[in-house]
């Protein structure tokens, strides 16, 4: 079911006439089980663990209205996290891949970021197409720890409702 509103997603950003949603090159080998994380709301917080300072192990998103995500790869010690402020949103994803996911890099529309795991490997920057949309989620493949990865960007609009 997931898999078919990611399509459903994909398809109307691909068919919309401006670039309020956009999605970035998948990076990493791609090997193993695709997954997606999705939530409900704006994206709160970020968890990432690593092993041994060397790569990706796990990391997992919170969102406003439906809390954690499930975790993407494996969850081993202390994570370490990104606590989002109040208006504050994600707006670049960058970071360093060979097999695995080597490190990452989330960079917040405050200038704060989050940077966890070794830099080697080939680099990649995930970014919006559009200057007020922010990371809504991130799909990929794990084979254990995450293999590929690929940020999905779109302009959050709240409900306005009229008392």
């Amino acid at each position: 079911m997931r898999h078919i509103a990611i399509f459903a997603l994909l398809t109307a950003c691909a068919l919309a006439d401006d670039s309020h949603y956009s999605f970035s090159r998948s990076v990493g080998s791609g090997y193993g089980t695709s997954y997606s994380v999705i939530g409900e709301g704006r994206i709160k917080a970020v968890r990432v663990w690593e092993i041994y300072s060397n790569y990706i192990y796990g990391f997992q998103l919170r969102y406003s209205d439906s809390g954690w995500a499930p975790v993407v790869g494996y969850v081993s010690g202390e994570p370490q996290e990104l606590e989002l402020f109040e208006g504050e949103r994600i707006i670049q994803v960058s970071g360093k891949y060979t097999h695995y996911i080597q490190s990452l890099i989330f960079v917040t529309s405050n200038g704060r970021s989050l940077r966890v795991g070794e830099a080697s490997g080939h680099s990649f920057n995930m970014y919006p197409t559009h200057p007020d949309a922010e990371l809504r989620f991130l799909s990929g493949s794990v084979s254990g720890p995450p293999t590929a990865l690929q940020a999905h960007w779109a302009i959050f609009y709240t409900e306005i409702t009229d008392n």
